[in-house]
Order: structure tokens, then C-alpha cells, then sequence
């Protein structure tokens, strides 16, 4: 039986198209993923994220333990502070990218993705039975207890700050990227962090499952003037491939490190030893046998889409590899994907062949993102 969120009922009395996504059952759209993806790029959008895990890592040891754990550098973090990271396996293949928070000097906030929150909670549970941090390190599933919803879209800093009280806090409008800030709202603390995955500015609103209705309602009325509307997993989607943001199972997987899918930044190879470190060492220092590149459509062709081979061109044409996210663009007018290639084949300005309902159609390798927002 598929999960709901808190907000399920919200959502069906607002008109969203469910379907099933990582075992949850989610709004894909509510009018349709064009208008929804136009008002997070020109106006504002507010999406259901209450399927996302939350994992509390607490103690004089949780520091050390996510060091050892998680492929950025969690010491880089103050109170407050965000991060995007990735969960490694020894083979430098990825459990899982998700975005750690520090709460307070001894306390972090994990934030994983849906589909993966039983495996990552296995994963460090194993990971912190066996560390040296154990005694000092307490891990706790918060998922049930918690929902979030993203508020994204250059003009949602016009009114976030209307939405609750910061009291002697930092308002939202405030906080620099990747920063956070706790409200009150109807009496209880809310996390409130200027993060997203959209490419956009924006807010991810985290709370307990109980606020967060009331929560969607206030930010709903507020930014009405603004022209936010509700937005669903597709506008999620294409919003997401535009500026190159990995997906779990997609771009991500125990098979691929974070080398092969271009997320090397987010690999600190010089904070001392974490779990697939020698094995991202050693692509960093040698090089890959695949990579992810991003590609454009050259003529007029149905959108591509994932699973769809990648071909070289001329007389020795072979597949290359396949497509592991694609989409019709509804900013760029044309189709667009991401894929993995040997290297030989990921420098801008490569040709390529699409195969699209057993038609091949040209594409052209480009430099990432496909859309950078303005300023």
C-alpha cells in the first residue's frame, strides 16, 4: 500500500494528479507541468517534500561519525548551516545524496531521499555499530514525524517573511544560500533553510507533520499576490534537469561514484578518511571510464527520455550509453537529457545520436546547466 502524506488530502481537494513515486503516493501535477514549472521560474511554487527522510545524528561523536560517513566536510558547517553531500559505499559507489544540516554545535539533521530511507537508515546504523564514535553518537529516524514543503521562485523572497515569526531570529529573506533559521509557528519551532532543487531561490519549510497543512495554507495566501501556485513532481522534474540536479536511480546509484556523475565538488578528499574514499582518490587522479554529460536536441524530435541509447556519429556509430534523465525543456522550447558516455564523447560541442522510437536523431553535448537563472 502506497504512503500518503500529511498533505494528501490537500492535494486531492486542489485537483493533483496522484501517481506513485518511491512508494509514496504524490501529486505529479495540478493543471499542468508547463504552467507549473513557468510560475517556479517567473513567479513561485510551493511543492509537497513530505516524502523526504530525516535522519537526527546527535552527540559529542556525530561530527566524527558523518566525517567518516559522508563525502563533504561536515566540519565546514556552523549552527544553522547547510550542505549538500553524498553516502558512499567502499566501492565509491553512491548510497545515497542527500543534504545535511548542523543544528547545534553536536547536532545534525540528514535529509535523504524517499525512495532510499529505509537502506540509508540500515546503512548508517550499520555504519555507526561498527565506528569508533559509536558511544558517543545517537542516531534517530525522524521521517515519520516530519514534513516539509518547498517554497521556490524569485519572488518568494518578497513574502516569506510575512508567512511566520522569526522572533529574535534571522528572518528567511535574510539568510544567505544553504543557511537556516528557526520560526515559531502556532507555538512550535519550524526549520526553515534557503535550499532548493529547482535552481531557483527558495525556502525549504521543514515541521512536524501536524503544522504542516496549516503551513501550506499560510504560504498559499500569502503568496497569492505573488502568483504562486501549486506544483507538482513533473514541474519538480523538468525544473530539476534544466540546471543538472542529480536524481536518485537516475543519475545516482550504488554503481555510479560522485566522480562519474560530475558531483566531485562535493568530495572532500582532504579531510582525512570516509567510506569509498581511495576508490574517488584514485578517479580524481586517473580519471573515469564513464561520465555524465548533458545534451541537447538538434532539430525538431519527440522529447528523449530515460533508457533511450546514446550513439556515436559516423561510419563507426556504436552505442555509447544511455539516457538516465530527458525531457522536453519548457524554458528552452526543445528537448534536453542527461546521459552517460566514455570521455572521449563529453567535451561541449560532441555530436551525437538520440535513438527515439527506433528513429536516431542528432544532439549536440553542451556545457551544464542547460539554464542558469538570471543574476
Amino acid at each position: 500500500m502506497l504512503k500518503r502524506t500529511a498533505l494528501y488530502e490537500t492535494h486531492r481537494q486542489a485537483g493533483g494528479r496522484l501517481i506513485e513515486f518511491g512508494g509514496w503516493e504524490m501529486p505529479v501535477q495540478y493543471t499542468s507541468i508547463m504552467e507549473e514549472h513557468q510560475a517556479v521560474r517567473n513567479a513561485a511554487g510551493i511543492f509537497d517534500i513530505s516524502h523526504m527522510g530525516e535522519v537526527r545524528v546527535s552527540g559529542a561523536g556525530a561530527a566524527n561519525f558523518l566525517n567518516a560517513t559522508l563525502t563533504n566536510d561536515i566540519r565546514k558547517l556552523n549552527v544553522l548551516e547547510g550542505q549538500y553531500t553524498l553516502m558512499c559505499n567502499p566501492s565509491g559507489g553512491v548510497v545515497d545524496d542527500l543534504y545535511a544540516y548542523r543544528l547545534a554545535p553536536e547536532e545534525f539533521l540528514l535529509v535523504i531521499n524517499a525512495s532510499r530511507i529505509d537502506d540509508d537508515v540500515a546503512w548508517l546504523e550499520k555504519a555507526l555499530a561498527s565506528s569508533p564514535f559509536r558511544s558517543d553518537t545517537t542516531l534517530e529516524n525522524v521521517s515519520d514525524a516530519q514534513s516539509a514543503v518547498a517554497v521556490q521562485g524569485p519572488r518568494v523572497v518578497e513574502f516569506i517573511d510575512s508567512c511566520f515569526d522569526s522572533g529574535k531570529n534571522s528572518k528567511p529573506a535574510t539568510l544567505k544560500k544553504n543557511q537556516a533559521t528557526q520560526a515559531d509557528f502556532q507555538g512550535k519551532s519550524i526549520l526553515i533553510a534557503r535550499t532548493g532543487y529547482t535552481g531557483e531561490d527558495g525556502f525549504e519549510i521543514i515541521a512536524a507533520n501536524e503544522l504542516i497543512d496549516a503551513i501550506w495554507t499560510r504560504v498559499m495566501e500569502t503568496g497569492k499576490a505573488f502568483g504562486i501556485k501549486p506544483a507538482g513532481l513533473g514541474a519538480r522534474d523538468t525544473l530539476r534537469t534544466e540546471v543538472c540536479y542529480p536524481l536518485y536511480g537516475h543519475e545516482l546509484d550504488e554503481k555510479t561514484t560522485p566522480i562519474e556523475a560530475g558531483v566531485g565538488f562535493f568530495v572532500a578528499l582532504d579531510k582525512g578518511d570516509f567510506t569509498g574514499r581511495s576508490v574517488l582518490a584514485r578517479q580524481k587522479s586517473e580519471g573515469v571510464s564513464k561520465r555524465l554529460v548533458a545534451f541537447k536536441m538538434a532539430d525538431k524530435s519527440a522529447p528523449p527520455r530515460p533508457h533511450y541509447a546514446i550513439w556515436s556519429t559516423g561510419p563507426d556509430s556504436r552505442i555509447l550509453g544511455e539516457i538516465v534523465s530527458g525531457t522536453q525543456s519548457p524554458t528552452l522550447g526543445n528537448g534536453i537529457g542527461l546521459g552517460y558516455v566514455p570521455p572521449e564523447f563529453s567535451k561541449p560541442g560532441t555530436t551525437l545520436e538520440i535513438e527515439i522510437r527506433g528513429k536516431r536523431s542528432p544532439a549536440i553535448v553542451v556545457q551544464k546547466p542547460f539554464y542558469r537563472k538570471a543574476g
